[in-house]
């Protein structure tokens, strides 16, 4: 897979979670910490839930690109591991459910649109990385995992899961977004009845 395209495809999927998540701050707390069902997130514990891996992914990978010297590797190869989890993570038309760790799930916190600012900052760190990650050779270079200290990834697939992980839960906040005006236009509905 080429470098470039490789990462221009990340830096865009990323601006438009970025963009979406501004566009969020104009909603309501109330209405950005509503949750569908007892069983799903809100929009404000999708987006920390996020922040919990930035907090984890995002050093790692400034870690990684700080310590690596300039390479003119314009290809990269993807590692089984890697390419698995990537795959995994990767937002399809209906979202698989999966089951999330304890220390990255933030159902049942209150929280305030300052989550989503700090998402939104780390937007613009995770753009940063992908800029200066053109240089860097993203094949050899490896990151540690938020859930084993044992395993690496190379530095391609992190920044891949990091950014279809994103884009996962956005997709997940659009639709939480759609099945709230969904139930407030049913809602709407039956008052007129």
């Amino acid at each position: 897979m080429d470098r470039k395209q490789l990462l221009d495809t990340l830096t865009q999927i990323t601006l438009e979670n970025k963009t979406f998540a501004e566009a969020l701050l104009l909603k309501s707390e109330t209405e950005l910490n509503h949750s569908p069902s007892d069983d799903t997130w809100s929009i404000l514990e999708c987006i920390e839930h996020l922040n919990l891996y930035g907090n984890f992914y995002l050093p790692e990978i400034a870690s990684c690109i700080a310590k690596a010297d300039e390479s003119n590797r314009n290809l990269f190869k993807s590692g089984f591991l890697g390419n698995y989890f990537v795959k995994l993570i990767q937002p399809k038309p209906r979202l698989n459910k999966m089951k999330t760790a304890t220390k990255m799930n933030p159902k049942g916190c209150r929280l305030t649109k300052n989550c989503l600012q700090v998402f939104i900052r780390q937007q613009n760190q995770l753009l940063d990385l992908l800029q200066k990650a053109h240089t860097t050779d993203l094949t050899q270079l490896k990151t540690k995992i938020s859930i084993s200290r044992f395993l690496r990834l190379r530095l391609g697939d992190t920044l891949q899961f990091v950014v279809y992980h994103n884009q996962r839960h956005m997709k997940q906040v659009q639709d939480i977004l759609d099945a709230n005006k969904k139930n407030t236009l049913e809602i709407r509905r039956n008052s007129k009845a």
